[in-house]
């Protein structure tokens, strides 16, 4: 029996737990640091927070972080790797991943999205649904990618950077850590650290 504890008990985490049932995990725990509050989530059990995982994560043969938070899943991620948690990577059994690319370890790619050859993926990343990460593209730890989100080849994105639903990325364009990228833009520059930019080209937001 395989057993998997997912850390965060979310709609990500509910993700997270279709997708390790269609790849053969057939018992799933959940770990939420709203426990005991929270106890349940749809037909899973919350059986404990952060602490009690970092104590019981031996008796799993996986887990993995269920956060949607890109800063939070990579600081809960290095957490259980200090403890030696057996961290996994998960993905979509309807995903389409090159032989030549390079996935890290508790990354998860859901159905659809596509990956093509020499992509270099860090820790801790979402490629969501339907999303494409063309050649040559360089994601850094804790980056999300959107549903419906596409990154043309030779792109570049920093650490705990999110790339909204629907945006495109034309090619070669380095994006820095800590970025967002709204919903449906389309970045053609490159973007500096700790931006936020929306729309059609890409700008930064103005309040």
């Amino acid at each position: 029996m395989a057993k998997l504890a997912i850390l965060g008990a979310s709609g990500h985490g509910k993700v997270l737990a279709d997708i390790a049932l269609l790849t053969g995990w057939t018992e799933i725990d959940f770990f939420d640091d709203h426990f005991p509050e929270l106890n349940t989530l749809e037909q899973w059990h919350v059986v404990g927070n952060t602490k009690q995982l970092l104590q019981q994560a031996s008796n799993y043969d996986g887990v993995i972080v269920g956060i949607g938070n890109n800063k939070i899943r990579i600081e809960k991620q290095n957490q259980l790797a200090t403890f030696n948690a057996p961290l996994i990577t998960l993905i979509h059994p309807r995903a389409v991943i090159s032989n030549m690319s390079d996935i890290s370890i508790g990354s998860v790619v859901m159905a659809n999205a596509v990956i093509n050859p020499f992509v270099k993926i860090g820790q801790a990343c979402i490629i969501n649904t339907s999303a494409t990460v063309d050649h040559d593209c360089i994601l850094a730890d804790g980056v999300h990618i959107s549903p419906g989100a596409h990154l043309a080849g030779g792109v570049s994105v920093g650490t705990n950077s999110w790339i909204g639903i629907g945006s495109n990325i034309i090619q070669l364009v380095n994006i820095g850590d800590n970025v967002i990228v709204g919903a449906g833009s389309t970045v053609i520059h490159s973007i500096s650290s700790s931006q936020k930019v929306i729309g059609s080209p890409a700008k930064p937001m103005s309040y």
